[in-house]
């Protein structure tokens, strides 16, 4: 079967993959568009497993408040140049999200990623594969205060 360029475009859009990664997606799949899209999340997995091992030491600092509280995450990357990709600070300020609503760093690594059924750590899994280093959620706070306000500033 031909795969053609439209396809794998397609799949990529829905993806985020790379387009070589697209294509033999495509082509394993016989051009099926769902198992192609299957195909790529386990070998996603399979990426993040092998990646696993790499230092993760660069990264971002995400928060989020409300008005009486406030919550902090680290997400680790690689390299510097992964941390500035929007795709990584969009996960970073979902993750700081999450943290808002529950805590501590077990529970915010257990907890739904917003829009997704997955969980924080699967989606950051899932992300390694995409974004192509190896990427961790390191930690979680969160402050409450019960009178006054509470105000947060990131330099990154």
């Amino acid at each position: 079967m031909s795969i053609s360029a439209a396809q794998v475009k397609e799949l990529r859009d829905l993806t985020g993959a790379g387009m070589m990664d697209c294509k033999a997606a495509l082509n394993e799949t016989n051009g099926n568009m769902e198992e192609a899209v299957d195909w790529l999340r386990k070998k996603g997995i399979s990426k993040a497993d092998k990646k696993a091992g790499r230092t993760a030491a660069e990264g971002l600092i995400g928060v989020d408040n409300g008005v009486r509280e406030a919550a902090v995450v680290e997400v680790n990357s690689e390299t510097d140049f992964v941390a500035r990709n929007a795709a990584f600070q969009e996960i970073v300020a979902n993750v700081a999200k999450v943290a808002l609503a529950y805590g501590t760093t077990e529970a915010v690594a257990a907890a739904k990623y917003p829009g997704s059924d997955k969980s924080v750590t699967d989606t950051i899994k899932d992300a390694v594969g995409t974004i192509g280093e190896n990427l961790g959620f390191r930690r979680s706070a969160k402050l409450t205060v019960p009178h006054g306000a509470v105000a947060t500033y990131v330099h990154n």
